[in-house]
């Protein structure tokens, strides 16, 4: 134990050492009131990302989907300068990647190539995001190509479950929407009506600019000068958080014809930004670890049970499992938690797990990519990207009583959805609970 600890220290010292060097290097300035966000790279990588905020805030719920047509339109259906053929050829002379990709609170226009090739790439990315030519004949095949891949999500219980938890869950809020659409939303989008609404999106006061790489201030600023001259200021924008309470324990539940039961849950956790984040970030983890042992390796009720935090602007925890006996998972789900919340989380335990999450953030942050995108996150929902480079302190600081007592805070009444053979579940074990009732179906 004493040398897993040494360990642990000197991987915790180095990430420090990391995190202070970046964060000395690393600074925002405002061109044209756009913030704009560099992270020198030391290496010959250039990673840049432009944020359009709002994600699912930005459209209604029978336009689900549009967003993300409209940022796969960009490159795939080609600009006023170049067709689509023409502009991939053009950045695959040089191994170049330029692509956009949406999710719940924002989307992103992403540019990746080697330093000395930037002045080829550039103007290929600014033509992208400022002149999208959404020809009609690419459209439709990107339309059929999302429509494939949203029956194809459908058709996987693991997608399947997570996106019927969301449509329960978040229902009548933002959050219910799936950033991909429905087959029934997307098959009525045009290329006409896409377009129109990314150029309703693509204003200064939704942008932000990050890049990742060793390029002089001067350039930087200049070259995002001349990409905005074109973009209208457009009104104010905040992106929204919404705390999610829930006040009852509820079930709902789809029959299906599947080899195996899927149950998730969801209930409350701190939005971005709070003091609890960080606590209720470690808590979820420990409880992953926790969650996993009994469910699969001492009860054997599931061969991949998950717990996590999803930390977006309309934050949430969420546990997953599928098993053929469902009652009997609800029986040791209740009572972990009501262990956990009446003695609290070891203090090793704490310890163990802030190094370990520290070491793992650190070690998927080590591309430019990853960097600019923690960047991207830690700005647009936190407000605050230099928490990318101080989460190694913030996370030291914390103590064994605030992770018990954020675990304890959030985790409450749970919405709970299932998917599979109606006929092997009691919901009444979900709504009511198990614990100190007479009808807990796990003998101990």
């Amino acid at each position: 134990m004493r040398k897993y600890t040494y360990i642990l220290g000197i991987a915790l010292a180095i990430i420090t050492a990391k995190a202070a060097n970046a964060q000395d290097k690393a600074y925002e300035t405002t061109v044209d009131g756009v913030k704009v966000i560099v992270q020198p790279s030391g290496n010959d990588i250039v990673e840049i990302q432009t944020v359009i905020k709002g994600g699912v805030q930005n459209y209604p719920a029978d336009k689900a989907g549009i967003e993300s047509l409209a940022f796969s339109a960009l490159t795939e259906c080609g600009t006023l300068k170049h067709d689509k053929n023409e502009f991939k050829n053009q950045l695959d002379k040089v191994s170049a990647a330029v692509y956009g990709y949406t999710n719940k609170n924002y989307a992103v226009l992403r540019l990746n190539c080697i330093k000395g090739d930037f002045d080829k790439v550039w103007p290929l990315y600014v033509e992208a995001l400022t002149m999208p030519k959404f020809d009609a004949k690419e459209f439709a095949r990107i339309k059929e190509d999302a429509i494939s891949n949203i029956k194809q999500a459908d058709s996987q219980p693991d997608a399947a479950i997570d996106k019927y938890a969301d449509k329960v869950a978040f229902a009548g809020r933002d959050y219910a929407k799936d950033p991909a659409g429905t087959v029934e939303t997307v098959e009525k989008l045009t290329p006409e009506e896409t377009k129109a609404y990314y150029q309703s999106i693509l204003t200064r006061s939704r942008m932000l600019i990050v890049v990742v790489a060793d390029l002089d201030r001067s350039e930087i600023e200049s070259k995002v000068k001349a990409m905005l001259d074109g973009i209208k200021q457009g009104t104010p924008f905040t992106l929204k958080k919404s705390f999610f309470r829930v006040y009852k324990n509820s079930f709902s539940s789809e029959n299906r014809d599947l080899a195996t039961n899927y149950v998730e849950g969801v209930t409350s956790g701190p939005s971005p930004g709070t003091p609890d984040f960080n606590a209720f970030n470690v808590a979820m983890r420990i409880f992953a670890d926790r969650h996993f042992l009994d469910i699969r390796t001492n009860n054997g009720l599931s061969y991949a049970p998950q717990a996590w935090f999803s930390g977006g602007s309309t934050a949430s925890a969420r546990f997953s499992v599928s098993t053929t006996q469902p009652d009997k998972y609800i029986a040791v789900f209740d009572k972990l938690v009501d262990k956990i919340k009446r003695e609290g989380f070891r203090k090793d335990e704490v310890e163990d797990m802030k190094v370990t999450y520290l070491t793992g953030f650190y070690y998927k942050n080590e591309t430019n990519s990853a960097q600019a995108s923690s960047i991207v996150s830690n700005q647009v929902l936190h407000n605050d990207w230099k928490r990318s480079l101080t989460l190694v302190d913030d996370v030291k600081k914390l103590t064994p009583e605030q992770v018990s007592d954020a675990f304890r805070k959030y985790i409450g009444n749970i919405v709970w959805v299932y998917q599979g053979d109606t006929k092997k579940v009691n919901p009444l074990l979900y709504t009511n609970g198990t614990l100190n009732k007479g009808d807990n179906p796990v003998s101990h």
